[in-house]
């Protein structure tokens, strides 16, 4: 498949994560970034930002190792005669090989697009029009291939995993690595979302003014 026909298909796919959070009631850790807007308007307090950050992360990152678990026991990777396992550890191998600050900036401008793609499920009527508002932003991240650290709490303990049972080139992809890539990913998505949300707040306060 051609490169950008595969990176459009990938991006569409992806699409549906974002859709079952915000149709159907989910927490993202990255859409929750924007509850920055709540405490700088002093709606809420940094203990009660952080609290939902913590425990949203960790509920994210306990979701995505169920998640592979499950889907690794289907044998997913052994389709296509083991390519799917080889692709899922040649992704997890790009990700962690990623200079730091190359991977930072790529979370930034993932989270300035999954805030956006929030932004335009929060201001949808319908089902119908938050799945086509969501598009767009989200394909473009995935086709980009920008970093957001909930796809990679699934993607990268997959690629592990998959790697020690002798998918890729040996120790392509390690613990520290997956742990690298966490630490940045989620670094840079938060300044991302601190960017949207900050900047929607600034603005929306200024026309309260006026």
């Amino acid at each position: 498949m051609a490169f950008g026909v595969q990176r459009l298909v990938g991006g569409l796919c992806f699409c549906l994560g974002l859709c079952l959070v915000l149709c159907c009631g989910a927490e993202l850790f990255t859409g929750n970034v924007l509850m920055v807007c709540a405490k700088a308007s002093k709606k809420i307090t940094f203990g009660g930002l952080f609290r939902n950050w913590g425990i949203v992360w960790v509920g994210n990152l306990a979701g995505s190792l169920l998640a592979m678990f499950i889907i690794f026991m289907s044998n997913l990777q052994g389709m296509n005669g083991g390519a799917v396992g080889e692709a899922f550890v040649s992704v997890a191998a790009g990700k962690v090989s990623l200079a730091p600050e190359v991977l930072f900036f790529k979370a930034i401008l993932c989270n300035i697009l999954v805030c956006l793609a929030v932004w335009i499920g929060f201001s949808s009527k319908t089902t119908a029009d938050k799945v086509l508002g969501i598009l767009l932003p989200i394909s473009a991240f995935v086709a980009c291939g920008f970093e957001h650290c909930v796809a990679n709490m699934f993607f990268l303990p997959m690629g592990l995993v998959l790697n020690g049972l002798g998918f890729g080139a040996a120790g392509a992809v390690t613990l520290g690595g997956v742990a690298y890539n966490l630490v940045l990913a989620t670094l840079g998505n938060i300044v991302g979302g601190l960017l949207v949300g900050l900047a929607y707040w600034f603005i929306y306060r200024k026309k309260q003014e006026k």
